[in-house]
């Protein structure tokens, strides 16, 4: 397959690497020294130009492309490049856009402006906040075969119950998979032998409800999600509090500007807003900040989204979830204080990531930004999977992929050596990076 990806920022050069071994893959950008830093750091075809003018798609090849991703960061100019990609070519077109109001446009009239799909990052990245927030002691979590089943990823507390003990051990529970040991240098494939070191993070796959088990597991002290408060009334701000009044929350909101603060008082009636700084010590202890469950820091800026939340947490709050713009700040952030942070971009590349694996992916997720995935496939009769026990379908594979879960007719199956997958059956997986150029083809 032909793929163009016009913008080499973070998300263009997440998605170009993760393509290059198995796909043609061509990068635009309008940066010199982007197209030359990538052109040596990953196999593809940097074209140097604006991927929103029809000379330089023709350059990169478009009347050829397959599919053309437009991920720069801004927003017009991604629509302008699908619609001009389509007045030249007939590639499937996928849109990054920040702003909702493109994305309400589109849904309303799918196919709008020349986009074929279109991937809205501050509704992924609230989503994403969220699914974190329900799991109290995750550091990331997703959903699968329209939420049968869970994976979610946590990080394993020196003085947590489950510290030091084998997997045999702490495998107490009867949906779960424990998919992978994340160290700092290599993915551990777990046997039932393998310890769980401390300051590991744990990769498991299962039901919502074992998961939920699970997370109480590593962190009893953790306690159910009631008080959440938000750190700034930007779009994502807003989309996280609708979502959690979704969920029959009362979440607080702060936001410093008067106007914006009315405008977010009329539109989330379930929400209490409040004018003020989100980094004013006096003000938060007024609101208790020491009794709040969840600081979620989302405000426009890296830097004061940093102080908000360690301030929030100096103050007693019990977790801080900071929204990272700049990718290479997010281990800093969780470094200093912050327990997790939430990348958009990184949201972004995982969502198109889905749309470039083959047909019958139905979804993924990236672990660690590029280490390994989770996805989810519809078992065909030509997967290795199916027809076979586990045990002997596993031979087929790679190292470094681990069966997660399965669901048949929408209910959940926990994979054991000796069950056969069937055709429809849908599997979830986890693939070390480094398995899923051979492994993806063959599931």
């Amino acid at each position: 397959m032909r793929v163009i990806i016009v913008g080499a920022g973070q998300v263009g050069s997440t998605i170009a690497a993760s393509l290059a071994d198995s796909h043609e893959v061509v990068v635009v950008d309008i940066d010199p020294d982007r197209v030359e830093s990538l052109t040596y750091a990953i196999d593809v075809l940097a074209v140097e130009g604006d991927g929103a003018s029809v000379d330089t798609l023709k350059e990169a090849g478009i009347e050829k492309a397959d599919l053309l991703i437009a991920s720069t960061d801004d927003d017009e100019t991604n629509i302008v490049t699908c619609g001009t990609a389509k007045t030249v070519g007939d590639a499937f077109t996928i849109a990054r856009v920040k702003s909702t109001k493109f994305l309400n446009t589109w849904q309303q009239a799918e196919g709008a402006f020349g986009v074929d799909h279109m991937v809205g990052t501050n509704l992924l990245t609230a989503q994403t906040v969220v699914r974190v927030i329900g799991l109290p002691a995750a550091r990331d979590a997703d959903t699968f075969a329209q939420g049968v089943v869970q994976m979610a990823e946590f990080t394993i507390a020196p003085d947590s119950p489950v510290a030091n003990q084998t997997v045999q051990e702490a495998d107490r529970f009867e949906s779960l998979t424990f998919a992978a040991l994340l160290g700092d240098d290599e993915v551990v494939i777990p046997r039932g032998e393998t310890v769980i070191e401390p300051n590991s993070e744990v990769v498991v796959i299962g039901s919502p409800e074992s998961v939920r088990q699970f997370g109480t597991a590593v962190a009893p002290d953790a306690e159910a999600v009631t008080d959440v408060l938000i750190d700034g009334g930007s779009d994502i701000g807003y989309h996280i509090a609708r979502l959690l009044e979704d969920q029959g929350l009362k979440p607080r909101l702060i936001e410093q500007d008067p106007k914006r603060a009315r405008e977010l008082a009329e539109q989330l009636p379930g929400t209490t807003v409040m004018e003020s700084d989100a980094t004013d010590r006096e003000f938060l202890e007024r609101e208790h900040v020491d009794d709040v469950d969840v600081v979620v820091s989302a405000l426009d800026n890296d830097e004061k989204s940093l102080l908000s939340g360690l301030l929030a947490k100096r103050l007693g709050a019990n977790r801080a979830i900071s929204v990272v713009d700049n990718g290479a700040y997010v281990d800093l952030f969780e470094e200093v204080g912050v327990d997790v942070a939430v990348n958009p971009r990184e949201a972004t590349a995982e969502e198109i990531t889905r749309f470039t694996r083959e047909q019958h992916a139905e979804n993924v997720a990236l672990i660690e930004s590029d280490r390994a995935e989770v996805m989810e496939i519809e078992v065909d009769g030509e997967s290795v999977l199916s027809g076979k026990p586990i045990r002997e379908s596993v031979g087929d594979l790679p190292d470094g992929v681990v069966i997660g879960a399965i669901t048949r007719n929408g209910e959940f199956v926990k994979p054991r050596g000796d069950t056969v997958i069937e055709v429809d059956d849908h599997v979830v997986v986890f693939v070390d990076a480094d398995a899923i150029e051979e492994a993806t083809p063959k599931l």
